[in-house]
C-alpha cells in the first residue's frame, strides 16, 4: 500500500497528469471502527467493479484538534501506524494523508472538489452520511454529490448499526472510559490496542512474585478506564496472555502522578527492556483500588491473574 503525504495547495507533482483513477473513501476514520470499515470496503468494492484503484483520503491532525472543537481529540483511538495497517487489511492501495491546517480548513466546498479530488484522480467517492467539508463545515455529503457531478460519482453510506445502536468513534471513546471492553471491541471489530516500548519501572512486581513490563506508549491514545484487564500482548511476533493494571498504584504511591500500564505476562520470563510491545485489551476485570497492605494486594493480584487466565482460556480458544 502506497502512503502519500500531501498539503494544500497541491504541488504540480501531486496534481499532475498521469495520476491513477481512484475509488476514494474520504474521512478521518479515527478508530477505523465497523462503520468506517463499511465506508472503506464500499470504495474498495466499487474500485474492483469499475476498474479504479481503491484509495483513502484522510486528514492529519484531526480537524477538531486544529479548530479547537474538543480537547479529547488530542488523543486517538488509532495512531497513524495502526490506521494504515487497518486500511491495508481492507484492500486499500493508496492512502493520501492531507495536512489539515487552517488554510485547508478555509477552503470553499467547490474548491475541495476542483482543487483536491479532481487533481488526485478521484472518479468515485464514498463518504459517511455525516461527512462535512469546506469552510465552517458548509459542505455536507449531499453537497459533495452535487459538486462532483458528473465527473465524480458519490456514494453516501448510511449509519452502521450494531444491536440497534449507531457505531461511532464517540461511542467507542465513551465505552473505553467505562471499561466496557465487550462494547469497545464489538464496535471496532477487533480488540482495542496500544503500542509502546518496555521501560524500567520501580521493579516492585518482581519482589512480590508478579514481574511486570511497564509500557511507555508511542502515541497519545484514548485512555481506558483505570483498573485491571485481561489482555494479550505481542512481543517479537509472539502472542502471550496476561493481566494488566492501568492506574496510579495507590497502595504504594501518594500524590499526583500519571497512570502507568504494567503488564504481567503468563509463562514469560525474558528481559525485554527497550523492546516494542503491543497490548490488546480483552476484558475489564475490576476497578483500581487501594489495599491496606502489600499482602492484601498480592492476594488480589493472584485472583486477578486467575480471573484473566480463565477468561482468556474460555474466549480465545
Amino acid at each position: 500500500m502506497e502512503i502519500i503525504h500531501i498539503s494544500y495547495p497541491l504541488s504540480k507533482t501531486e496534481s499532475g497528469e498521469g495520476n491513477k483513477q481512484l475509488s476514494m473513501a474520504i474521512g478521518h476514520f479515527d478508530g477505523v471502527h465497523r462503520g468506517h470499515q463499511d465506508v472503506i470496503a464500499r470504495a474498495v468494492t466499487a474500485g474492483k467493479e469499475r476498474g479504479l484503484t481503491p484509495a483513502v483520503l484522510t486528514f492529519s491532525p484531526h480537524p477538531k484538534e486544529v479548530l479547537g472543537h474538543g480537547q479529547h481529540y488530542f488523543s486517538c483511538l488509532t495512531p497513524p501506524r495502526v490506521k494504515m495497517e487497518q486500511f491495508a487489511k481492507l484492500g486499500v492501495e493508496i492512502v493520501y494523508i492531507m495536512k489539515f491546517d487552517r488554510e485547508f480548513a478555509a477552503l470553499p466546498p467547490k474548491s475541495f472538489v476542483d482543487c483536491v479530488l479532481e487533481p488526485l484522480g478521484a472518479r468515485h467517492a464514498v463518504v459517511g452520511f455525516d461527512f462535512t467539508f469546506g469552510s465552517k463545515g458548509a459542505g455536507k455529503a449531499e453537497t459533495l454529490m452535487e459538486l462532483c457531478s458528473p465527473s465524480i460519482t458519490v456514494n453516501i453510506v448510511e449509519p452502521f448499526h450494531l444491536e440497534n445502536q449507531k457505531v461511532s468513534s464517540t461511542r467507542v471513546r465513551e465505552a473505553l472510559g467505562q471499561g466496557d471492553l465487550e462494547v469497545v471491541n464489538m464496535l471496532l471489530g477487533r480488540p482495542y490496542e496500544v503500542c509502546g516500548v518496555v521501560v524500567h519501572g520501580d521493579k516492585r512486581g518482581r519482589t512480590i512474585g508478579f514481574p511486570t513490563a511497564n509500557l511507555e506508549l508511542d502515541g497519545s491514545y484514548v485512555q481506558p478506564r483505570l483498573g485491571v484487564y485481561a489482555i494479550t500482548a505481542r512481543v517479537d511476533g509472539e502472542q502471550y496472555g496476561g493481566v494488566l493494571n492501568f492506574g496510579m498504584k495507590p497502595t504504594f504511591n501518594a500524590g499526583e502522578i500519571k497512570p502507568v500500564m504494567e503488564a504481567h505476562l503468563f509463562d514469560f520470563s525474558r528481559e525485554i527492556y527497550d523492546q516494542s510491545m503491543s497490548i490488546q485489551f480483552r476484558h475489564f476485570i475490576r476497578a483500581e483500588r487501594k489495599f491496606s497492605s502489600a499482602a492484601e494486594l498480592i492476594a488480589q493480584i493472584a485472583l486477578d491473574r486467575d480471573t484473566a487466565e480463565a477468561w482468556l482460556d474460555q474466549h480465545l480458544q
